[in-house]
C-alpha cells in the first residue's frame, strides 16, 4: 500500500512539474496546447472509489491552475474527468477486464483497449476544458480544432509516456 501510494504521489508531482515548466509554454498557432498532467487520473487503479477520484481531479487541476493562473478552469475540467472516467471504464470494459486488472495501464491491458480509453477520456476533457475557457460558441469551429489538435498531441504523448515507464 505504501508504495503504491509513494508511486502515485511522485507521479502527481512529476506531471504537475512536466505540464507547469514544460507543456504551458507550448503553444503552437494557438491551436496546440498539450496537456499530459490528465495522465494521473488515467491510470488510477479501477478501484479507486469515486468520491476519491473527484477529490483527485480537483485538486490536480487546481495545483494546474494555481501555476497557471487560469481561476479554476482546470480543476473543474479535471473534476469532470474524474466523473465521466467510471461510465467510460464500464462502457468500453468486460467484467474480465476490471476484476483481473488493477490499473488501466497498456502494458496491462494492450494498445487497443488503452488507446480507446484514453481517445475517449482525453476528447471529453478537452472539450469541457475549452468550452470553459472561451464560454461562448462563438469561434465554434476554432475551438473545435483546438480540441481536435490538442487530444492528438495530448494523446500522443499519453501513449508515449506509457510506453517509457512500462515494466518489461
Amino acid at each position: 500500500m505504501n508504495s503504491g501510494v509513494l508511486r502515485y504521489t511522485a507521479s502527481w508531482v512529476i506531471l504537475v512539474l512536466v505540464q507547469v515548466l514544460l507543456l504551458n509554454h507550448i503553444q503552437i498557432s494557438g491551436l496546440i496546447n498539450p496537456y499530459l498532467y490528465i495522465l494521473f487520473i488515467l491510470i488510477l487503479p479501477f478501484n479507486t472509489p469515486n468520491y476519491l477520484l473527484l477529490i483527485l481531479g480537483f485538486l490536480l487541476g487546481l495545483n494546474i491552475d494555481i501555476f497557471s493562473n487560469t481561476l479554476g478552469i482546470h480543476a473543474s475540467a479535471t473534476t469532470f474527468l474524474a466523473f465521466v472516467r467510471p461510465f467510460v471504464i464500464n462502457l468500453i470494459s468486460s467484467r474480465d477486464v476490471l476484476e483481473l486488472n488493477q490499473a488501466p495501464k497498456i502494458s496491462e491491458l494492450g494498445f487497443a483497449w488503452f488507446f480507446r480509453y484514453t481517445l475517449i477520456l482525453v476528447v471529453i476533457h478537452h472539450f469541457f476544458l475549452f468550452f470553459i475557457e472561451v464560454f461562448s460558441f462563438s469561434g465554434f469551429f476554432h475551438t473545435l480544432m483546438r480540441i481536435v489538435f490538442s487530444s492528438v498531441l495530448t494523446i500522443v504523448l499519453v501513449i508515449i509516456s506509457q510506453y517509457l515507464v512500462a515494466k518489461k
